[in-house]
């Protein structure tokens, strides 16, 4: 959208003798207090003049210059709010805190629910993947991880006016020109910003060709290609806290200003030393870097500092993998500490992906041994800032050594793959790269490394990581559900939402109501209901409406719209209708039990496993049920039993289990974000499940009023889903105590069979089991000899034709036993083809010798001829046949047919 020229004709500019000029490079519009200006004051149109002259009057770190803005901001009237989680779990279209304004997206911004303070300031870390290509090699222009500071305020129509474009830049120059910055070094440039589902003009300022901050005036809605007037008019700004940072040291690079200590610590690991000097030389112009072309911006780099091309190779080459590395390695220990798990899908593939790439970055420098040691500083160095990183140091530094063991494993089993596909294709393009990293886990560097061994160039694109992590992004976007039947919602439109009686008392298992439409002849609403519909992996109820003496199974209910449609077994009731429903109690009970059995196990695994372990998905179900849990290694047995042990625990302390509905903003506030633990609830008012100290989720299931009605939950298996996810399948109430009784009755069972009391059984198995182990091998040598013997026979009676040995068996044994046979029938004479006959399995099987080979024989054709003849099939190579079915008798009669098929193949 075109900006209005006078749309930042604002009192302060004019105040402070602001004017607005066009930059002749870029073609923006700025306003600048230097009528001499040529320019906006933002790289690329400038070359950076900070490096070296910091223009503030004070160096500060990261954590200095992050208290100042909180602070300044709090002595002008805000209120400091803490940072939200860096993985968006309160979002379902996106995984990542990608800025500030996310943390009130959609609820606040939309006006459902009040900010939790206006106006408020945060420091809020954020997560972007679109520049990971470029973290390092632009200096700390770019970084995955970094902190906005926001300031926000929130004008709604007709309300109060906090405050909106004047002072936002009101505030913005004071706080610069606090910390030194003359006044006449701020540049503003004009822009448009749009994300999240609104938009606004902004402005963009700069000092020393170093964009600093974005001041986006939120006042507009994104509907498709339209731009909508908002009700609420928002203040949003992003503060580039390492770039203020960078700016206030005027150092080599933003990474020795943000992460000096770390930084310094991984270099003496790696025995380098680098040119701080020329590195803040090149610095200067280290904006000129794209993916594109960046070879090429070297080389121009390389002519305004006045080295050699090879010089700057040299120096900038070390140097970007590690501000790199410390880049990923931070995001790393925050993304883990989140409970998110390295895995092949959504937030676990893109950690997944900066722990390999870690990985290899650090190998450019000689120390891929470090990669845990790095994170762990990490930990150290950002952990009294953020004590979320301290409490689960243990986990984080775990799984990053679990995941570098799987990825050594996968180059080990990766490396043939790559070889045999470059030595037939001799060359490797960008979409077999993906498909390599993808389906295989193997990085660019792993297939270059590879290609180098058998002499062969293999070209990476710049932006490889920025591809595969957008494919990754966009997929892991949660959709959101539409409405499956269009015809059906528009119909629901009209009729009421049911009152929901399940919610009010969950207990209760018959009550009255009123039919208010009926649809399709089958599908019945109803004013009010007991009958919970599907939903949050729970079935729904099934039981009964009567009406006027005849009664109606209901089979199914689902939610459309806020009606709950039941699903009746036949047509008959009708608008106005009173109804009597009853639930199928004992089903209802089961799956109350189900359920309040889920958000026990799920409180359990979380002491057995770790604070990681987050819900990845369950289904309740009457008998049995499955919790999906992110765990990175499978869970042992002794978890198993921990886990068990510890949600009967509960059950005997017959905890009370409250649920309520509440205000989202109040919920967040009390429980945090492990309210989401089934994914994100939509609406104002959400639905809390509380166990207390246990347990507490947003979740709109039925449940019991105490642990202790549960009565015994006994986990009755796990599965791995998929890397990253373990499944525990359990059963709860009578159901497991039938699962417990069904396994003593096994054991009894086995006990009689094996003639040894149950707790003996292991030591009678593992006797039996040698016992086996002995029998077999004498049953092999005996078959070795029998097979030697019956060669012998054969040869001595086959029949020669051409310089061939061909001979005919059929015998009851098993077809393991005639295929040695074959084999020691070629041993002693490979000019031979054996035709063989299991009775007992009703197979059959040609064997064809070496030497037959080499004269024409082919025994899977023959073998394919003989399935035809006896009325089967059959087929295999030429050294071995086989087939089945059909009339066994055949085969003594095929014997002359496949004679001619032998002769045949020899011509």
């Amino acid at each position: 959208m075109q900006i209005p020229p006078d749309e930042f004709r604002l009192p302060f500019f004019k105040d402070h003798g602001f004017i607005r000029k066009l930059c002749p490079s870029c073609g923006e519009h700025y306003w600048t207090q230097d009528e001499s200006s040529t320019n906006c004051g933002d790289a690329p149109c400038t070359d950076y003049d900070f490096i070296g002259h910091s223009p503030m009057t004070h160096s500060y770190s990261a954590g200095e210059m992050r208290e100042k803005f909180l602070n300044y901001f709090e002595r002008n009237s805000h209120t400091r709010i803490a940072p939200y989680p860096i993985v968006a779990r309160w979002r379902d279209d996106l995984m990542f805190t990608i800025a500030s304004i996310i943390d009130f997206q959609p609820y606040i911004t939309e006006g459902i629910l009040p900010p939790p303070a206006n106006p408020l300031v945060v420091s809020q870390p954020c997560l972007r993947f679109e520049d990971i290509d470029l973290a390092g090699a632009t200096a700390g222009r770019h970084l995955t991880m970094f902190e906005m500071g926001g300031h926000h305020a929130f004008n709604y129509e007709g309300g109060e006016q906090v405050y909106w474009k004047d002072q936002t830049v009101a505030y913005h120059h004071g706080l610069i020109t606090e910390l030194g910055v003359p006044s006449e070094k701020v540049k503003y440039k004009e822009s448009v910003w749009s994300g999240g589902g609104n938009a606004g003009f902004c402005l963009e300022p700069s000092v020393g060709g170093l964009e600093i901050s974005t001041l986006v005036f939120m006042q507009y809605r994104v509907v498709g290609d339209r731009w909508e007037p908002m009700p609420i008019k928002i203040v949003d700004t992003g503060y580039g806290i390492e770039r203020w940072t960078w700016l206030s040291q005027g150092g080599p690079s933003g990474f020795h200003a943000v992460y000096a200590p770390v930084l310094e610590e991984m270099l003496r690991w790696a025995d380098l030393k680098l040119d701080t000097d020329l590195l803040g030389e090149l610095a200067r112009y280290s904006y000129l870097i794209d993916l594109q072309n960046k070879e090429k911006e070297w080389q121009k780099i390389a002519q305004k500092v006045g080295i050699s091309y090879d010089t700057l190779v040299e120096t900038l080459t070390p140097a970007e993998a590690a501000y790199a590395a410390v880049d990923h390695t931070k995001a790393i220990a925050f993304i883990l500490s989140e409970g998110i798990v390295p895995s092949n899908v959504k937030e676990g593939y893109l950690v997944r992906m900066l722990i390999r790439r870690g990985y290899r970055l650090l190998r450019r420098i000689g120390i891929e041994d470090r990669l845990t040691d790095l994170v762990e500083r990490q930990i150290v160095f950002w952990g009294s800032d953020f004590p979320q990183l301290i409490k689960m140091r243990d986990e984080v530094i775990e799984m990053v050594s679990v995941e570098r063991e799987k990825y050594l494993d996968t180059l080990e089993r990766g490396k043939g793959l790559v070889q045999r596909y470059i030595t037939k294709e001799k060359q490797v393009p960008t979409d077999q790269l993906i498909e390599f990293y993808e389906s295989h886990g193997l990085t660019p560097e792993d297939v270059q490394e590879v290609a180098a061994e058998i002499n062969i160039n293999v070209d990476v694109p710049n932006n490889f990581y920025s591809l595969v992590s957008g494919k990754a992004i966009k997929k892991g976007k949660k959709e959101i559900i539409g409405k499956e039947n269009a015809e059906l919602a528009s119909k629901v439109e009209e009729i009421p939402n049911t009152r929901r009686l399940f919610y009010e008392d969950p207990y209760k298992g018959e009550f009255d109501a009123t039919v208010l439409e009926t649809l399709n002849g089958t599908l019945v609403a109803l004013d009010m209901t007991a009958f919970y519909a599907e939903g949050g992996g729970q079935v729904s109820d099934e039981g009964t409406l009567s009406s006027q003496g005849e009664t109606y199974r209901v089979n199914n209910v689902q939610s459309l719209e806020g009606v709950l449609l039941h699903e009746v077994d036949r047509t008959g009731l009708k608008r106005g209708d009173k109804v009597h429903g009853v639930i199928d109690w004992d089903r209802r009970i089961a799956l109350m039990r189900a359920h309040t059995a889920t958000h026990i196990i799920i409180g359990s695994a979380r002491r057995v496993l770790g604070e990681h372990a987050w819900q990845a998905g369950a289904s309740k179900t009457p008998e049995r049920s499955r919790l999906d849990i992110s765990h990175y290694s499978r869970i042992t047995r002794d978890q198993t039993e921990a886990i068990e042990r510890l949600a009967n625990k509960v059950v005997r302390e017959g905890r009370n289990v409250t649920c309520k509905f509440m205000q989202r903003d109040e919920a967040e506030r009390l429980y945090g974000f492990r309210l989401y633990q089934g994914g994100v609830v939509p609406g104002k008012e959400i639905r809390v499940v509380d166990m207390g100290d246990w347990d507490v989720e947003a979740c709109g299931g039925t449940h019991l009023a105490n642990t202790s009605e549960a009565g015994l939950i006994k986990i009755v298996g796990t599965e791995r889903v998929q890397d990253g996810v373990e499944r525990l399948i359990y059963a709860v109430g009578p159901y497991a105590l039938e699962e417990v009784q069904s396994r003593e009755r096994i054991l009894d069972e086995a006990s009689e069979l094996f003639g040894a009391p149950f707790d003996k059984l292991p030591n009678q198995i593992s006797d039996m089991q040698r016992t086996v182990k002995s029998l077999r091998s004498q049953l092999e040598d005996y078959q070795k000899k029998l097979g030697k013997q019956k060669a012998e026979n054969l040869l001595s009676k086959s029949q020669k034709v051409n310089g061939l040995s061909l001979m005919f068996y059929s015998d009851a044994m098993s077809m393991g036993f005639l295929i040695e046979l074959g084999n020691s029938v070629e041993e002693a004479e490979p000019n031979s083809v054996l035709f063989v006959y299991s009775a007992s399995e009703n197979r059959f099987g040609v064997k064809a010798g070496q030497g037959a080979m080499s004269m024409g024989i082919d025994a899977g054709k023959l073998a394919s001829e003989l399935g035809k003849i006896i009325g089967g099939g059959g087929g295999g190579h030429p050294y071995f046949g086989q087939g089945g079915g059909g009339n066994p008798e055949r085969f003594h009669e095929a014997q002359s047919l496949m004679l001619e098929k032998v002769k045949e193949q020899l011509s």
